[in-house]
């Protein structure tokens, strides 16, 4: 059962972690629109198209920088309590410092149940909206901005099935400048060629334009030429896709058959695809982390108050973050392990968790 203080201190830990995002947030899409609005006004980017990239943007961006608006949330309100003395009285009445985090526990299971569902099915639709506006309008010239910018994916779909296309606009699954080439036995069969291919969810069939096929002869070749053709291939839409993005934007279950696919062909982005896999599970995890560091941090009265605390809250959520981004971009580059990548910073964090914890009881 819960106590009053229990109660207590949970709405303050929801209510201020809610705030935090909703005072981040408008600034977040204030930055981006300062930044984008020049190529948003040449574009002439329909309004309703706007409203729904920072709609998505809000999700992404939020989901992006959630430890730093959690931690920062729990030191405001923690700080608070300790200025006001009110951890002290908590204290003094016979309470644990054990059983006083436990208002705080359970706000990060309910704060990470939240962030983990979030990251299996609503995080990759806005993911995949954020990217698709900006491969859509925002990248290039202008000129290339209803195609998307060239992104020149060639992927080998098996042992002797190979793709490219120049550049692929997710919005109306068209790929530009397609090639498809065939080999038997390692001599090349059979190419196909079209200036663009695109998707019909309707038909389960792939619509090629200015389609080109050469079936090679022992002796001469052999040309086939249409304006357009329907065809059935051996690959699916997502390989069309730029790697930059590819794996935020696909839910759990289609992510981890997509990673069982690529391991299967041998690509070489896997290590791309298993951080965004891994990341799914360790965010939620760092709520917790982050949590007990907070706590422990900020619930002493110190002489510099609030002002002090905040700063020591801010360098940790950065550090968090950046030994974030660090170890995750040397897994997708190089070969270390995607799976120690990821969690290496909840291991340092979690180490200094328990220490900063042990001296908080003290």
């Amino acid at each position: 059962m819960l106590t009053i203080i229990d109660k207590y201190i949970l709405k303050k830990y929801l209510t201020t972690f809610g705030v935090m995002l909703g005072l981040f947030a408008p600034i977040g899409i204030v930055i981006d629109v300062s930044e984008k609005i020049n190529k948003m006004i040449e574009n002439k980017i329909p309004v309703v198209d706007i409203l729904i990239y920072y709609y998505h943007f809000t999700i992404y961006f939020t989901n992006l920088l959630f430890p730093i608006f959690l931690f920062l949330s729990v030191i405001w309100f923690t700080s608070k309590l300790a200025n006001d003395t009110e951890i002290i009285a908590i204290l003094s009445s016979g309470i644990s410092f054990t059983r006083f985090l436990r208002p705080f526990i359970i706000g990060a299971s309910i704060v990470s149940i939240i962030i983990l569902l979030m990251g299996f099915f609503i995080v990759p639709k806005s993911s995949e909206g954020f990217n698709n506006f900006r491969y859509t309008y925002l990248r290039g010239d202008g000129k290339q901005a209803m195609r998307g910018e060239s992104t020149d994916v060639f992927r080998q779909i098996s042992n002797d099935e190979f793709i490219y296309v120049n550049s692929f606009d997710v919005a109306s699954k068209t790929a530009y400048n397609f090639t498809y080439e065939k080999f038997t036995k390692d001599k090349l069969a059979y190419k196909i060629s079209a200036s663009r291919i695109q998707w019909n969810p309707k038909t389960k069939r792939y619509t090629l334009y200015d389609y080109v096929k050469r079936t090679v002869g022992g002796l001469d070749d052999k040309i086939e030429k249409l304006d357009k053709k329907e065809a059935k291939f051996n690959f699916d839409l997502e390989d069309l896709t730029p790697v930059v993005y590819i794996a935020e934007t696909l839910s759990l279950v289609k992510l981890n058959r997509f990673i069982e696919k690529e391991k299967k062909r041998g690509s070489s982005n896997v290590n791309v695809y298993l951080v965004v896999l891994y990341k799914k599970y360790s965010i939620p995890v760092s709520a917790f982390i982050l949590t007990i560091i907070a706590v422990s941090v900020s619930s002493m009265k110190r002489r510099g108050g609030m002002g002090l605390s905040l700063a020591i809250g801010i360098a940790v959520a950065f550090s968090f973050v950046f030994f974030d981004k660090i170890f995750g971009t040397l897994a997708e580059k190089s070969s270390f392990p995607p799976l120690l990548a990821v969690w290496f910073p909840n291991i340092i964090f979690g180490i200094l968790a328990i220490i900063l914890l042990r001296n908080a009881k003290e």
